[in-house]
Parts: C-alpha cells; sequence; structure tokens
C-alpha cells in the first residue's frame, strides 16, 4: 500500500520532495477531516471550543481595563500558547512518524472545520419548508442565527438561511482550509478558528471607551482578508461568473460589514437568487440593501446553495493536488 512508505520519505526526503509530502498530508488531512465530519459531526458539541470560551472569559476578567494594550496582551495569551503547542505536537509526531502526524492534523481540522455546522440546519429548515412546517423552519433559524423570526414569510426564512450559510461555510471551512494550507501543520486552522472566535466575542464590540477587543476585530479582519475573496472568486467560478463579479464589485460595499458584503453578493450573483432586502423583525421592518440578481429567495435555493459551497470545497482541494503535483514535477 502507498501509505506504508511515507514514513520514510517523510524522513529521507529533502527539497522540493519534502514540499510534496507535505502538501500529499495536507490533501490527506484535508479529505479525511470532511470525511470523518460528515459521519460524525460535533455541532454544538464541542468542548474543546466550550474551554476556550470559559478560558477567554477568564482573561477578559482579568485583563479588560479597557485600553488596547490589554487587549493586545489577553490575545497572545489566548491565541499563542496552543497555536505553538499545536504546532510542537506536530513536529515531534512527524520525526516520529509522518502518519501520526496526518492523524493530528485530522483531529485538529476535525475539531476546528465544521461543514455540518451549517448544512445540518439547511436541511433542517429546507425539509421543514418543504413539508409545510414554516413554524418549524422559523424556529430552527432563530436557533442558527439568534435572530427572531416568528414574523418572517417563506421568502425570508430562505434568504435569511442561505445568508447565514454562506458565511457560515466561509468561517467553518474556506477560511480554516485555506490558513491550514498556508501555514505548517494544524497551526494555521487553530490560528485562524481561534482568531475568529476572540473577534467576535471581544471586536465585535462598538463602545468607543472599550478599546479592549480592537486588537482581536483588526487580526480576524487582517486574517480574514485573502481567504474571503478567493471564496468569492471560487463561487464566481463554480456558478454564474458575470453575475457574481458584477455583485460582487457593484454591491458588496453597500452591506455593513464589507467583509460579508464580499461573500454574500458573490454567492447571490452565483446563485442567480436576491439577497439582503428588508426584514419584518420585532414587530418593525429592517432595512438592508438588495444583494444579488435574479429571483426572490424560496427553499429551492438552499440545496442549491449547499451545492455552491461543496463544489467550491471540491475546487480548493482539487488545487491543493494540482499544487501537489506541480511541486513533485519541479
Amino acid at each position: 500500500m502507498w501509505w506504508a512508505y511515507l514514513p520514510l520519505c517523510g524522513i529521507f526526503a529533502t527539497g522540493p520532495e519534502q514540499t510534496t509530502i507535505h502538501n500529499l498530508m495536507t490533501l490527506i488531512s484535508l479529505i479525511f477531516a470532511l470525511a470523518l465530519e460528515q459521519l460524525r459531526p460535533l455541532g454544538n458539541r464541542n468542548r474543546v471550543w466550550h474551554i476556550f470560551t470559559r478560558y477567554a472569559n477568564h482573561l477578559e476578567r482579568n485583563l479588560n481595563a479597557g485600553a488596547n494594550r490589554h487587549g493586545v496582551f489577553a490575545w497572545m495569551l489566548a491565541i499563542l500558547p496552543p497555536v505553538l503547542l499545536s504546532l510542537g505536537v506536530y513536529y515531534a509526531l512527524y520525526a516520529a512518524n509522518p502518519l501520526l502526524a496526518i492523524l493530528w492534523n485530522v483531529l485538529v481540522l476535525y475539531l476546528t472545520m465544521g461543514f455540518r455546522h451549517f448544512s445540518s440546519a439547511f436541511s433542517e429548515i429546507s425539509l421543514a419548508l418543504a413539508e409545510g412546517r414554516d413554524l418549524d423552519a422559523r424556529l430552527a433559524l432563530s436557533r442558527w442565527t439568534g435572530q427572531p423570526a416568528a414574523e418572517l414569510s417563506v421568502g425570508e426564512i430562505s434568504r435569511l438561511a442561505i445568508e447565514q450559510g454562506v458565511v457560515d461555510s466561509y468561517r467553518h471551512v474556506f477560511g480554516t482550509m485555506f490558513w491550514f494550507v498556508l501555514l505548517p501543520g494544524p497551526s494555521g486552522a487553530l490560528l485562524y478558528r481561534l482568531c475568529s472566535m476572540l473577534g467576535q466575542k471581544w471586536g465585535s464590540r462598538q463602545a468607543e471607551e472599550d478599546r479592549f477587543g480592537r486588537f482581536a476585530g483588526s487580526a480576524a479582519a487582517w486574517l480574514d482578508w485573502l481567504p474571503v475573496r478567493l471564496t468569492a472568486a471560487s463561487f464566481a467560478v463554480m456558478g454564474d461568473f458575470e453575475d457574481a463579479v458584477y455583485c460582487w464589485r457593484s454591491q458588496a460595499r453597500t452591506w455593513g460589514n464589507y467583509a460579508n458584503g464580499i461573500l454574500l453578493a458573490s454567492a447571490a450573483g452565483a446563485l442567480g437568487v436576491k439577497l439582503g432586502d428588508p426584514l419584518r423583525q420585532d414587530y418593525s421592518i429592517k432595512f438592508r440593501p438588495e444583494l444579488g440578481l435574479g429571483d426572490e429567495a424560496d427553499p429551492a435555493f438552499l440545496k442549491s446553495a449547499v451545492g455552491l459551497v461543496w463544489r467550491s470545497a471540491l475546487l480548493w482541494l482539487f488545487v491543493v493536488l494540482l499544487l501537489s503535483i506541480a511541486n513533485h514535477m519541479a
């Protein structure tokens, strides 16, 4: 079997050969992690993230004095130890046997990636709408997004579900995958997910006097800059290219969060569906800019959105395979 030779290759390979082996290990790790997550999704049962959340809360309680430097120090204490530990374990296992390093990659990816995190919610909402159980669909959407959904129509439920699914797919799949491929071992995947969590937890505050979370928000935005655009480009390639690019260029900046605007506008154009638009929530109208071109959102577009995300993820895996082949031939 081919993997029986991997340990010897990992020990004796140098230069381009070692780069090829690392790329191959990256591809194998991604495939196995995605397969494992499909077979046994963690969902909200991820105790590692619950532990990290408690740790982040502890740091905030003890270090938040409202200054930016305190936020930087807390961010470093939260991020660097687990990332460096994951990298140290990876190199120790790689020196012993590259197969052990692959298993470590798969474990960390399994804990950090989450394709089923959004696809299961998609399926629950889609099935409820198909069976005419609008109330169940509203409840499922409210649990998923944390927003009130009691007044939403079927079209509005579909719109919000697609929007949340696109953003979640980026955060739990594409952003994590990008940094895993770019940095050695599983350190990139862990770095991105921890930074993303702290960016949402600390960096989303609007209070001018609270500068504690400013660095966390900036770090998350910096890590998102390139993978957001690569994800949007993938949506364009795997969907309606011209409409996706047009919506990206003309509509993304109208959204409150520009990074999310890029993702949603390109996905809407690629799918040929209208997203955004006003919503009825809390007995009032919540005005939002229109994104996308084409048809009004309906339950059928939920399956189309999942298909777009899957095709884009397979495209990324194919690119990693091409990079491995190119390094081998160099």
